[in-house]
């Protein structure tokens, strides 16, 4: 047993327990057989749309680039009338979801991938595939000329389209190999589940982002390997801070009035993120995370159906469960990352090593103040 130097803020902070269960190796979403099945079938599911995200993120940046009316970007490039009749009709993932997500990572930015985006070195990159791709449209030279910034800023976008679809290719990775241990019986509490997360966040942490077009038979590096961005740093610890903490406030559920001052002017502290989020709004429609709730319920495993067909409601509310595990979910990715960003180390034995990282921790926490953290201690 590890035992804790005294902080002085411990009798001060609410959730000092939560940082002392995590330096004691226990986890922010207690083990319980319910919150295994439910986080298992979230990250089951999700780590299917995930694969279908990625793939679509990607193509749009490799494939689609500079394309100002890309009507075919949601096919990955499978144009027959078989895919457009499926996709006319709905019977498709919700692609855009995933753009929703890219735009609120760009918006609120951090990291090495959004730093790099305004450096000399970019635009002088931008400029040079820009060039190539408008060398034989007059149109788009005159556009070009008349608004400079324009290309520029869609190829910053297109970054992060692919810094996006990186990413989450490594996440659909480890969730979908999580999901084969959890059926093959080898995963069967919440610690485990964390622990595998967390292996695999520091196993790709140094993986480098790059991004590179070709245009006319010839390659275009946008972010090359000089820029030295890593998955760690650069795409994972942003995503959490603008998907995870930040998000964006929905339309409909608080006004966009300046008067009426329900949204603060200060990005740092928006609180719209997946963390915070109440699952019973996000049940409807016109709020996007319901498109992801859609997709994760067309992937959801049965052993996650039989789970919710026990409950009174069965699958009435489904998205608002689904969203609900999903949440559950994200704590446990959360947890993983913390553990796995800890200064000094999960293993630190040290008493001054402890408490460097028990005050990390209750940085933490103090995000997590008015977040479904508290909620989620419950069934």
């Amino acid at each position: 047993m590890i035992h804790t130097t005294p902080s002085k803020r411990k009798d001060i902070h609410p959730f000092a327990h939560y940082a002392d269960r995590l330096l004691a190796g226990g986890t922010l979403l207690p083990d319980t057989p319910d919150n295994v099945v439910e986080v298992m079938g979230a990250l089951d599911s999700y780590g299917i749309v995930l694969d279908f995200y990625s793939i679509n993120l990607i193509h749009i940046a490799d494939h689609q680039f500079l394309n100002l009316f890309p009507v075919f970007k949601y096919l990955d490039g499978e144009i027959n009338p078989a895919k457009m009749w499926r996709h006319f009709c709905h019977d498709r993932i919700n692609y855009e979801y995933a753009e929703y997500t890219m735009k609120a990572m760009m918006w609120h930015g951090g990291g090495g991938l959004d730093a790099y985006l305004d450096t000399d070195e970019f635009r002088a990159n931008c400029q040079t595939a820009i060039a190539a791709k408008i060398k034989f449209n007059p149109v788009l030279q005159v556009f070009h000329r008349a608004f400079p910034e324009f290309l520029i800023e869609q190829i910053r976008q297109l970054s992060y389209y692919s810094g996006l679809g990186q990413f989450w290719r490594v996440m659909s990775d480890i969730f979908t190999s999580l999901a084969a241990r959890y059926r093959n019986g080898e995963i069967k509490h919440i610690p485990q589940i964390v622990e595998h997360v967390k292996d695999g966040l520091v196993a790709d942490a140094a993986r480098p982002i790059t991004y590179s077009v070709e245009i006319g038979g010839k390659t275009y590096d946008l972010l090359p390997d000089s820029a030295g961005l890593t998955f760690l740093p650069d795409t994972a610890i942003p995503y959490v801070e603008s998907i995870f903490f930040r998000g964006a406030p929905f339309l409909g559920t608080v006004s966009y009035n300046a008067q009426a001052q329900q949204i603060s002017p200060d990005q740092s502290r928006f609180a719209y993120g997946a963390l915070y989020a109440d699952p019973l709004p996000i049940g409807g429609s016109g709020i996007p995370p319901t498109l992801l709730m859609q997709d994760m319920f067309r992937h959801m495993p049965d052993y996650l159906e039989e789970h919710y067909l026990k409950t009174v409601r069965g699958l009435g509310d489904v998205r608002v469960k689904i969203c609900a595990s999903f949440q559950r979910s994200m704590f446990c990715v959360t947890n993983a990352a913390l553990v796995g960003l800890l200064p000094k180390g999960a293993g630190a034995t040290d008493p001054e090593d402890i408490e460097a990282n028990r005050e990390f921790l209750l940085g933490w926490m103090d995000r997590l103040a008015s977040s479904q953290l508290e909620a989620v201690q419950t069934p």
